[in-house]
């Protein structure tokens, strides 16, 4: 039951249920953000990324198969739920206060319906704003961004320990939910330019969001694609310089063999390439010049999770499959309708 095949499926479907919350937390912390801010000029996206936020509800379903697998013994994804974390001293410590079945799902359960509430809580004021004109609606979204903030910090951390730092559970990395949710941003800023410039060519929006609007995503792009790079440059320069083989395992595994290609993907490709891209102010008002770097980071930003979930499944191979696209395909339909 627990082959290889079974470990494949929970890999990659975790990857891209991952991929597509991802994007959909981005968009709950820009919303956060701008209230927090009042950032004036989001008015006109703001919509957008309040209805990508509100996926977490649909995501909240998604996540029951690796619930379930969880709770039923299922060590095909986390071996901390197997029979062998009870012979390993560190795991047994872990196991028993913090990696077990019960206590992961209470807090699955919790980290959603904090992502949901908060999202529910922004769009009906945005919506219900739409016919009363009411002031006091902003006053309330503006007061509760700061509260949402601090919320999205904590849980967003700590379910990026449980869902993927946990895959490999002997290493660690108190910088990794930073690290998690600086991709996050990336692939949300990537994911609205799209969805605005698809609705535009479709006839919507086509006044309410300007070349202003774009410049300004791009900027926020630009600014992001930077603090990944700072985020993974800090989190493996400290690993590397202290030297501890507790640590330096998990980028051992990711700069032997064919995955330090993948490493040297992402260097270039998630950080380099387009950073030299977007830093012209050309390339941010131009709509096709836009389009690309944010296809672009959408896919690395793709590639960034599945180096960070695969490896645990294949220490020593890259493999990308049908059941990596069938994944992919699954969720991503459910999500984009």
């Amino acid at each position: 039951v627990q082959g290889d095949g079974l470990r494949y499926f929970y890999h990659a479907y975790l990857t891209n249920f991952c991929y597509f919350l991802s994007i959909s937390l981005g968009g709950l912390f820009f919303v956060a953000l701008a209230h927090a801010t009042r950032a004036g000029w989001s008015v006109t996206t703001r919509r957008l990324a309040e209805l990508i936020a509100g996926n977490v509800a649909w995501l909240a379903v998604l996540f029951v198969p690796i619930l379930l697998s969880v709770l039923s013994g299922n060590a095909s994804l986390y071996v901390w739920n197997g029979s062998e974390a009870a012979a390993d001293e560190l795991l047994r410590h872990k196991t028993a206060y913090y990696l077990n079945p019960a206590s992961f799902a209470v807090r699955a359960v919790f980290y959603f319906l904090v992502w949901w509430w908060m999202a529910r809580f922004f769009l009906r004021r945005s919506i219900e704003q739409d016919t009363s004109a009411d002031p006091a609606l902003t006053q309330r979204m503006e007061r509760f961004g700061p509260v949402a903030l601090v919320l999205f910090g904590f849980t967003v951390s700590f379910a990026s320990f449980d869902w993927l730092m946990s895959l490999e559970p002997a290493w660690f990395s108190t910088i990794y939910g930073v690290y998690f949710f600086s991709g996050s941003t990336v692939g949300f800023l990537a994911a609205i330019i799209l969805l605005a410039l698809s609705l535009q060519a479709t006839g919507r929006l086509k006044s309410s969001i300007t070349v202003e609007h774009y410049h300004d995503l791009g900027k926020l792009l630009f600014a992001f694609v930077f603090f990944w790079g700072y985020i993974a440059f800090s989190q493996y320069m400290l690993i590397w310089y202290a030297n501890y083989p507790e640590e330096t395992i998990w980028y051992l595994t990711r700069q032997t063999g064919s995955w330090k290609w993948v490493s040297l993907v992402l260097l270039f490709a998630h950080l380099l390439i387009p950073f030299c891209g977007l830093l012209s102010r050309e390339a941010k008002r131009r709509k096709a010049i836009l389009a690309f770097w944010a296809a672009w980071l959408l896919i690395v930003h793709w590639i960034d999770l599945y180096w960070l979930v695969a490896p645990s499944l294949d220490p020593t191979t890259v493999r990308i499959g049908l059941i990596d696209a069938a994944c992919l395909v699954g969720i991503g339909g459910v999500y984009l309708a």
